[in-house]
């Protein structure tokens, strides 16, 4: 294949490519961005909520406990427990019917000062994010979009690459001309491609096809969690709440709870002092049992992904089933841990949070300069795809190698022999024409 061939046929797979993932990007990088900044919208939103006046040391949590229970005539779920003595704690409530709903509480005076949706706002921007709010399908639309992205990063790196009297960085013409959206593009793509690909890599773990693959090639290659100890919960026995995944790491979201033994319930007080002497200190999420034989559930409230840790503590006697650390996951899952936390803007502090904020930004950008780039050149009343290539044994091997790397992510994969079943029935057609 020449190189003025390969050029095209790379760039039909970029305008394709485009065209399944942009509406989808757009998306996903005003979220993500949103996302970010979980701590000042929810202050925004929630700050009459947030502070209080501290008076002596908080109540005891059994007696906080039973007093919020008692005010809200519903059962408290998990706790979240600040480290600064001035915030609200946040406490998950369920009603006889099982909904859910965030309480804002005074530690200090058992008085709780608002409530809001199960999670609040920020639980909604994230299940925007990972359009879990579309159910199974928009679980399978993130790991589409974000194999496509891949596509189109290294293929716009491809077409990027200088050649003839193009700039490598930077923007020519007025803003009316095609030239100037496309040197926008162009150089977007290439200044920020890297993190833009890593945002892409690093959200294939939350997904339900390559992700469950991920995590059980981790877990079954001994590179994942730590094993229990002990006995594991029945496979039947509810445990924990299902909120108890969200505070849990991502290699032990799938792991089923150590089981505990006896009857009775120490309480939460006991299990709060129990953690504090293994050295788990707020902030922290404390996840109560929700059967007789499951474990009380600690917590920390993790900002970098070295502080992901678990402490299961036998609700009866106050017994340590495990105490899961981040030092004892296997290197997979350390990995993924550090890519989630640096994905989330966390790992680094402020530089991190910036750093996807611009990838977020150049999402938005290229994915507003590429339909006005692709309108410029049009022709009227046209799609106008960027033409085949005549060399059609170099175009299907290009075909076949982005096949093949599909198949790293299969749902992407299948999308990919969508458009390629599309292309050719769209050629026959022509062909009648």
């Amino acid at each position: 294949m020449t190189a003025t061939a390969l050029h095209r046929a790379v760039w039909r797979w970029h305008f394709y490519a485009g065209l399944v993932v942009l509406p989808f990007l757009l998306w996903l990088a005003v979220t993500g961005g949103l996302y970010l900044y979980k701590p000042e919208i929810e202050r925004a939103v929630y700050g009459r909520w947030s502070v209080v006046a501290p008076i002596g040391k908080p109540l005891p949590l059994d007696r906080l406990i039973g007093t919020v229970e008692a005010e809200s005539g519903a059962t408290v779920v998990s706790i979240a427990r600040p480290a600064d003595s001035h915030a609200s704690w946040r406490i998950t409530l369920a009603n006889a019917d099982a909904v859910r709903r965030l309480a804002f509480v005074d530690p200090y005076r058992a008085v709780v000062l608002g409530t809001t949706t199960d999670g609040g706002i920020m639980r909604t921007v994230r299940d925007l994010h990972s359009l879990i709010v579309a159910g199974p399908i928009g679980n399978a639309l993130i790991e589409i979009v974000a194999g496509w992205t891949v596509l189109l990063v290294l293929t716009g790196l491809y077409l990027w690459w200088p050649h003839g009297s193009a700039p490598a960085l930077g923007v020519r013409g007025p803003p009316r001309s095609r030239t100037f959206w496309r040197d926008l593009h162009a150089s977007t793509g290439i200044v920020a491609g890297a993190v833009v690909l890593f945002l892409a890599a690093t959200g294939m773990p939350w997904t339900g096809v390559a992700g469950k693959q991920l995590q059980t090639w981790v877990a079954v290659s001994g590179l994942g969690r730590p094993k229990v100890p002990g006995p594991a919960l029945r496979e039947s026995a509810k445990g924990h709440d299902h909120g108890a995944k969200a505070v849990l790491a991502w290699a032990l979201q799938e792991a089923k709870p150590p089981a505990g033994k006896g009857t009775g319930n120490i309480g939460a007080a006991a299990v709060e002092r129990i953690a504090a002497a293994h050295g788990l200190h707020a902030p922290w999420t404390m996840t109560l049992p929700a059967a007789a034989d499951a474990p009380y559930l600690v917590t920390p409230i993790a900002a970098r992904a070295e502080q992901a840790r678990a402490l299961y503590i036998e609700a009866s006697s106050g017994r340590v089933l495990q105490d899961a650390r981040y030092a004892s996951f296997g290197a997979g899952a350390r990995a993924i841990e550090w890519s989630i936390a640096v994905h989330q803007g966390q790992e680094y502090g402020e530089p991190n949070r910036l750093l996807m904020l611009a990838g977020c930004i150049a999402i938005v950008v290229l994915a507003v300069s590429a339909p006005v780039m692709w309108w410029k050149r049009r022709r009227p009343r046209r799609i106008d795809a960027p033409p085949r290539t005549a060399d059609r044994r170099g175009a299907r091997g290009l075909a076949l190698l982005m096949l093949g790397g599909g198949a790293l992510f299969p749902l992407t994969g299948v999308s990919i022999a969508l458009v390629l079943a599309g292309d050719l029935i769209g050629r026959r057609v022509v062909r009648r024409g």
